[in-house]
């Protein structure tokens, strides 16, 4: 472990809906599949708009990647085709601390992206075109401006991408302060309760089979993040999504940096709400091949291609482990989704010792901060790294919402709203277009969006 001391992942102040506490509907208009940021925020939508939601969660309430995020909610550098919805995500954000009457560690301190050279700060500037198309504060920093942002010694960057409007918060937090601003609103939410899969007649969709029980809806919203593949296929929808690790530490109280969050290829970095940080290496993330990564390696050969140099391959344990997951089950008995309520990988030690090294080499000032937790988080990737929020053809009131690819927490409640128009059918069609799901099977080119 490098030295350090893996503690588990602090769950003090998880508020959990437990099936026997609060007991599963027999009906809902909608029900939701996965209790992270993206789904919690659909049901909170929903209800505010007075629709009868009910959302399941397996786990517990952002137990996964929506509570093990580095905390970014980024407008800068993201891809033309999400950044409306993450600028409309962003004035979310604003509103949510008083419409939840809770700290949720919401703060706009900005995005630094750093570079090293003159050519990594010019290849960082091509994205300016991009930022005033949208109406956003982003520019190009170096010397005594940097340093008034970034209080670790100018002279060790050329220069820098700042987008000052930028925010952050903090995941877990934020992700159950949803929750329960769902349920005031008149959403119920059942944790540790696995949705084992639906009932339809038709080609339309009835209800879900629950493991307390049948659900009635007439929509049905799967934002089960990196299991939204196995349910989908179970239910004979191809969903091509593959899991990506990533390694993230957090660490004590330390010397002001900076108020928001700084990238490089080296060393990510994030200025929490307890005076800490949140680390992570800004290019260096794992694939352990899995029988779906062949099954969809064409489809995510431009993605491969453009992140070659973070992108690291692996053989393990994890491709037994998915050829040995049944892909269709009987739904009066437990199911793949009630034996692992969640998925906790181990980070990799190797990334926290460059992390460390990074540390000293680049942030010199934290370097000797002790980690108090670390842990691995997985991320379900797309094979254009972009969200797919949409319809499922030939499955009315079907809707999948996944493939956020790392960049889900920032635009979690953007997406939310987005998916509660898009249930009530009044979402922007083009939108729709860009984030449906056929796009990897009508012979539309992948252009992957930008991995950060």
């Amino acid at each position: 472990m490098t030295g350090e001391q893996q503690v588990p992942l602090a769950v003090a102040d998880e508020w959990a809906w437990h099936a026997v506490d609060n007991p599963t509907p027999s009906a809902a208009d909608v029900v939701i599949i996965g209790g992270g940021i993206v789904g919690c925020s659909a049901a909170f939508y929903l209800a505010r708009q007075g629709v009868q939601v009910a959302l399941f969660e397996k786990g517990v309430i952002s137990g996964e990647q929506s509570g093990r995020n580095w905390g970014w909610i980024r407008q800068q550098g993201r891809s033309p085709v999400e950044l409306p919805m993450m600028v409309r995500s962003l004035r979310l954000w604003q509103e949510l601390p008083a419409e939840l009457g809770e700290d949720i560690g919401f703060r706009q301190g900005g995005t630094l992206y750093l570079a090293e050279t003159s050519a990594q700060l010019a290849k960082l500037g091509e994205w300016l075109p991009t930022a005033r198309e949208h109406g956003l504060d982003t520019r190009l920093v170096a010397g005594r401006e940097l340093d008034e942002i970034l209080k670790s010694g100018s002279s060790r960057w050329t220069g820098a991408l700042h987008t000052a409007s930028d925010g952050r918060a903090e995941p877990g937090r934020a992700t159950r302060a949803i929750a329960r601003g769902a349920c005031r609103a008149g959403a119920r939410i059942v944790s540790h309760c696995a949705v084992r899969g639906l009932e339809r007649a038709a080609g339309r969709i009835q209800g879900v089979v629950t493991e307390h029980g049948v659900v009635a809806a007439r929509a049905v919203v799967c934002a089960g993040g990196a299991w939204t593949r196995l349910f989908c296929g179970s239910i004979g929808i191809t969903v091509p999504q593959l899991p990506v690790l990533g390694t993230v530490a957090r660490t004590a109280p330390a010397a002001p940096l900076l108020d928001g969050q700084a990238w490089s290829p080296r060393i990510a970095v994030r200025r929490r709400a307890d005076g800490g940080y949140t680390v992570a290496h800004g290019g260096s993330s794992l694939h352990s091949l899995v029988p779906a990564t062949f099954r969809f390696a064409l489809k995510f050969l431009p993605a491969l291609r453009q992140g070659y140099e973070s992108l690291r391959l692996g053989v393990g344990r994890e491709f037994f482990k998915a050829l040995a997951t049944p892909a269709r089950w009987n739904l009066d008995a437990p199911t793949p989704f009630e034996r692992e309520r969640a998925l906790d990988p181990a980070p990799e030690d190797r990334v926290l010792g460059q992390l460390r090294a990074a540390m000293r080499h680049w942030l010199p000032e934290i370097a000797d901060a002790p980690f108090l937790e670390t842990w691995g988080g997985m991320i379900e990737v797309s094979p254009d790294v972009l969200p797919i929020i949409s319809n499922v053809e030939g499955l009315e009131g079907f809707y999948v919402a996944t493939g956020f690819s790392g960049h889900g927490f920032g635009i979690g409640p953007g997406a939310g709203r987005f998916i509660a128009d898009m249930v009530n059918g009044t979402a922007d069609r083009l939108e729709l277009a860009s984030f449906r799901l056929s796009r990897f099977f009508d012979g539309s080119p992948i252009r992957p969006g930008p991995a950060v």
